[in-house]
């Protein structure tokens, strides 16, 4: 069970990184008030909601402990993100306040997951 949460753990890893990569890759043109959502970021916040959700049960199975309002937290975090981007993900300009709360509450979720004990 541990090798396939480790597995899983890693994929969602690459679920972020594509999420925070497709919005630093937009950085510049945020700037320029041309920036739009990539199909990466759609992409990976899938990848992270289906691995979380998925992590959550594998570590249920496993007997170990979940912290389910850290879970919730992250996943409301995740849904406002996920909504924003397929909402918005076929308009060649987004505004750049939704942007970068966009890039805001991934970082956000990001530091939720790392220094929430």
């Amino acid at each position: 069970m541990d090798a396939l949460i480790d597995v899983f753990v890693g994929l969602h890893i690459i679920g972020i990184a594509s999420l925070l990569g497709g919005f630093l890759t937009q950085m510049k043109a945020m700037s320029a008030g041309t920036a739009r959502f990539v199909p990466a970021m759609l992409h990976g916040a899938l990848t992270m909601l289906v691995t979380g959700v998925l992590l959550v049960g594998f570590n249920e199975m496993d007997g170990s402990p979940v912290n389910n309002v850290k879970v919730g937290v992250k996943l409301a975090v995740l849904f406002v993100v996920l909504a924003l981007v397929y909402v918005k993900r076929d308009e060649e300009r987004v505004d750049k306040g939704l942007f970068g709360a966009v890039g805001g509450l991934t970082m956000a979720n990001i530091f939720i997951a790392v220094l929430w004990h």
